[in-house]
Formats: structure tokens, sequence, C-alpha cells
């Protein structure tokens, strides 16, 4: 009798285990959420860095405007990107990073700032790994 309920056993969890594999596996974007639309416009994005500050500039500010859309589209609440972000945060691996993107990116609308090469980098792949994470990338 204790086999036939460890062999029960063994085989809800075979069925169970599978049936998330398949679910996760044929998964879809997430809802609102574009991804051939968010990866022309991160291609756009990338493609638009020629070396000059004020392209790095714009790079960065796009990054940010492309996560809100995202944020938006997924439906996080807030009135301004930041409550957004906020609500968010848990969607985010890496929450701290993110809020330096875009923290830098208030910088530059709003402040003379001189953004160096590896901080670009370092910004954009902050936005790139949010895209990622919210499943528009």
């Amino acid at each position: 009798m204790d086999g036939l309920v460890i062999i029960l056993f063994v085989t809800v969890l075979i069925i169970g285990v599978s049936l998330l594999l398949i679910i996760a596996l044929t998964r879809k974007s997430p809802p609102g959420i574009n991804k051939n639309e968010f990866r022309t416009k991160w291609l756009a994005i990338e493609n638009s860095l020629d070396g000059t500050e004020p392209s790095r500039h714009l790079a960065i500010l796009n990054a940010d405007k492309l996560l809100d859309t995202a944020l938006k589209a997924r439906g996080f609440k807030g009135e301004t990107m930041g409550e957004r972000m906020k609500s968010a945060k848990k969607s985010f691996r890496n929450n701290n990073v993110v809020w330096a993107a875009h923290k830098l990116r208030n910088q530059i609308a709003h402040e003379e700032v001189n953004v160096k090469p590896q901080t670009t980098k370092q910004a954009l792949s902050a936005f790139k790994g949010a895209l990622k994470d919210l499943g528009a990338l």
C-alpha cells in the first residue's frame, strides 16, 4: 500500500512539473507588450550612439522613455515615471541600478552634466535589464 501511495505521489508531481514547464515555455509576451516594437526601438537607441556626448545624452533620454512606455504598457500605477518605477520595484532584478540610470536621465534633462562613455554603457545596460525584466525585450 505504501508503494502505491509513493507511485501516485510521484506521478502527480511529474504531471504538475510538466504542466508548469509547458506554461513557462509557451508563455507569450505580457499583455500590452509588443516585443518586436520594443526590440526595434531598443536597436535604434543603441545605433544612435556615434561617440559624441549629445548622442550619449539622447540615448539615455530615449532609453528612459522606452522604459516608461513599458511600465505603462504593463499597467504599473503612478502619475510620474518615478511612481511607476516604485510600483514595479519587485519586477526589477536590480532596482538600484535602474534608479541610478533614471536619476542620470534626470540630471541630463535638468542640469548640465558630462556623461562619459562608460557611464552611458552602465545606464543603457540598466535600462536594457529593466526592459528584459518587464518582458519587453
